[in-house]
């Protein structure tokens, strides 16, 4: 008979199909039926195991916001072959209320990102104050130690001049060379105090993106590092790195961002749906 030969994966199709309320079964049983793992499928569409658990077992606590975790579903679907409009129509039924309204909560009073948006036909600058007096106390601060240290060597550097080479040297040759010691020893200090204020302003930071469909991105920490670049599929990525970060995104409204586990809100700072700007704790 034909219905013998039908493939597994499609047979279980129908059978689900009797069910549509339980996307998350439907999901699980078709990628069982494809002898395919939690950790397969998290390797192939960049989505974290346990938002691939909570959504077989329909647990949408443990999922992220609506908008990002239907697109996961939807992912999902298309990787296992099933139909991901019937899929997502039984998501959005069973999307519970109470989530919906703590969603759009979130987005209203969200965490706002420190630091300066570069952003065209705003003439208004974010600047914190706290942020500012903390650098004027760096600059200080250096400018101090670089003269003590610099004072300190220039006179350990006349008094070994005069003892070291007083019976080798005349007194312009002497004169000279302290010269030229007390300005290579006092370059040196400056440099190590300068970078000590330079590396001060930086702090470790972990940032957790969630990205609901193909997207530009690009992250960069403080050092100089680059953590993410070019496009993005949909999925979930977790960097570290030294803050501030420099972050730009071409499709905002595909990205949620959370620094140090509080979420940023960056509609409020995209123009055209992209974003560029600085973000640190």
């Amino acid at each position: 008979m034909d219905i013998d030969k039908k493939d597994p994966s499609t047979a279980n199709l129908d059978t689900s199909n009797q069910n549509v309320g339980s996307f998350g079964n439907r999901l699980k049983q078709a990628r069982i039926n494809k002898n395919l793992s939690i950790d397969d499928v998290a390797a192939e569409l960049f989505i974290l195991n346990r938002h691939l658990e909570a959504i077989e077992a329909e647990d949408f606590r443990s999922l992220p916001q609506a908008a990002f975790a239907r697109g996961f579903v939807i992912n999902y679907a298309k990787f296992l072959g099933l139909d991901p409009d019937q899929i997502v129509d039984s998501f959005n039924r069973n999307y519970p209320d109470e989530l919906k309204k703590k969603s759009v909560d979130d987005i209203e009073s969200p965490l706002k990102p420190m630091g300066t948006l570069q952003r065209e036909g705003r003439r208004s600058i974010r600047i914190n104050p706290l942020l500012v007096l903390g650098v004027i106390g760096l600059i200080v601060l250096a400018v101090f130690l670089i003269r003590t240290v610099s004072n300190a060597q220039d006179a350990t550097a006349v008094e070994t001049d005069d003892n070291a080479l007083v019976d080798d040297l005349s007194d312009s040759e002497q004169s000279a060379g302290a010269a030229i010691n007390t300005a290579v020893v006092s370059g040196g200090s400056a440099l190590d105090n300068t970078g000590s204020a330079v590396a001060s302003n930086t702090t470790d930071a972990n940032l957790d993106l969630t990205v609901s469909a193909n997207t530009q991105l690009n992250v960069v920490d403080a050092t100089g590092n680059t953590l993410l670049s070019g496009n993005q599929s949909a999925g979930s990525y977790k960097l570290a790195g030294k803050a501030p970060f420099k972050i730009q995104i071409d499709q905002v409204s595909n990205v949620a961002l959370n620094l140090n586990g509080q979420p940023i809100e960056l509609n409020d700072f995209a123009q055209d749906n992209k974003a560029n700007f600085s973000l640190a704790p």
